[in-house]
Formats: structure tokens, sequence, C-alpha cells
């Protein structure tokens, strides 16, 4: 099965032997975005709220580069540093996705890259 890599200058770059994303037919496997503003590198400002909202950014920026969006995406991965920021995470989710949300896993974890306080994933099926 072929597999195409997918890069956009509009989400950072990956910090890693990875890719941003990989098409495989009609599946896209995002990887997992933090909130990195894509022009500086580092983590935006704020709390866990404005880290969602750069990572969802970022993930939307991958998605329209192959001519997705987030209304296709059908399961993401939701990783926190801290389940006590779950409802302030959720907030910011809930605004990104309107209409039939997709499945979703969310997962406390030690640590994650950059000390970021959360990471998503995803899973898209395309046109």
């Amino acid at each position: 099965m072929m597999k195409e890599q997918i890069s956009t200058d509009a989400a950072p770059k990956a910090i890693g032997p990875y890719s941003q994303a990989i098409r495989s037919g009609d599946l896209l496997f995002c990887s997992g975005q933090v909130g990195l503003d894509p022009a500086t590198g580092e983590l935006v400002d704020g709390g866990v709220e404005e880290q969602t909202e750069r990572a969802l950014e970022n993930l939307a920026a991958v998605l329209k580069s192959t001519g997705a969006s987030l209304d296709d995406v059908v399961k993401t991965t939701v990783f926190l540093s801290s389940m006590d920021d779950f409802a302030a995470m959720n907030q910011v989710y809930e605004r990104h996705f309107q209409g039939v949300p997709p499945a979703r896993s969310t997962i406390a974890v030690k640590t994650l890259p950059k000390n970021a306080m959360v990471e998503i994933e995803a899973i898209v099926r395309l046109g």
C-alpha cells in the first residue's frame, strides 16, 4: 500500500524523525500536535486552553494542506499532562468539533514534548 508524507509550513515542523501526517489511501494519520507556534517553535503563552487552541489550529493547518478539515476527523487521541485539565481542554475542543464529534480517547501521561500540557493526534477520512 502506498503512503505519502504530508508536510506544511503552516504547522510546526516535526521535532523528531516523524512526519506531520501520512496519507494512505483515503485515510490520513496525523501525528500529535502540541501548542507550538509554527513561527517560533515555542509553546504559546497561557495554560491548557491556549495550548489546546493552538494544537487544534496546528492540526487544522495540516488537514487544510490535504484539502480536509476538522469536519473530516473520525478519531482523535488527546494526551494530557494532568487530568485536572480535562474540563478546560474539553471546552476548547468542543468548539472545534461542531456537529458529529469524532471518536476520542483521552489519556493522562507523565510528560509531553517541550513540557506541553496537551497533545492531540487524529485519524481522518479523506474525500
